[in-house]
């Protein structure tokens, strides 16, 4: 009797320290598994927390929208003959990382010279003035814009603005692909005369 009550004791014994030690090596699994990374397991927290548990709150009012007044842009971008670009938003200034955008106004009767923006992406809306817009690699093609009108301008493609009007300043707005202030000035002999070329696709026939 005595020795089957000694061996149920050293089987409940044998079970606890069994059951101590599978929940010990689960505990440790996990700990380990999270400090070192394991597919599964979460090793990343989106917000750090405080010392009650709170996720913390954005700070919207230094890190959120901002406000470039058009009297406070940078003149200290690459420019190119015949032309006045502005930056307004920047990195530096705003902390944008996927766009530059600025101004950019070109004198009565005056043109650019040729130039392209390496592998950036460039489009100018235009404010006030009537813009016209030649490009290839002769700046062969030409076509015109006004007020409202978007011009698209895709990587490496060598442009050149021309302001058509006399007597008018013609005023864009300029938004590139990137942060690199990219300006490669050309020295092309353009053909004459250039092909006009028009905006043209299946709602937008040829005038």
């Amino acid at each position: 009797m005595e020795r089957k009550t000694a061996r149920r004791g050293w089987t409940r014994r044998t079970m606890m320290l069994g059951s101590v030690g599978l929940i010990g090596s689960m505990v440790a699994r996990y700990v380990f598994a999270d400090q070192a990374g394991e597919p599964g397991t979460q090793t990343t927290r989106p917000h750090e927390r405080d010392a009650l548990g709170s996720e913390p709150t954005p700070n919207w009012r230094d890190q959120g929208v901002k406000i470039i007044p058009g009297s406070q842009l940078d003149l200290n971008t690459p420019q190119t003959s015949g032309m006045t670009r502005a930056a307004a938003i920047t990195h530096a200034r705003t902390g944008a990382n996927k766009l530059w955008v600025g101004t950019v106004a070109v004198d009565a009767n005056a043109k650019t010279g040729a130039h392209h923006h390496g592998e950036l992406e460039s489009v100018l809306y235009v404010i006030s003035g009537r813009g016209r817009i030649r490009w290839g690699e002769h700046l062969e093609f030409v076509a015109e814009a006004g007020p409202g009108d978007f011009i698209y301008i895709p990587p490496f493609v060598p442009h050149q603005e021309i302001n058509a009007s006399k007597t008018d300043v013609l005023s864009c707005v300029v938004i590139r692909s990137g942060q690199e202030p990219i300006v490669v000035n050309l020295d092309i002999e353009p053909a004459e005369p250039p092909e006009a070329v028009y905006w043209v696709d299946p709602t937008h026939p040829h005038p």
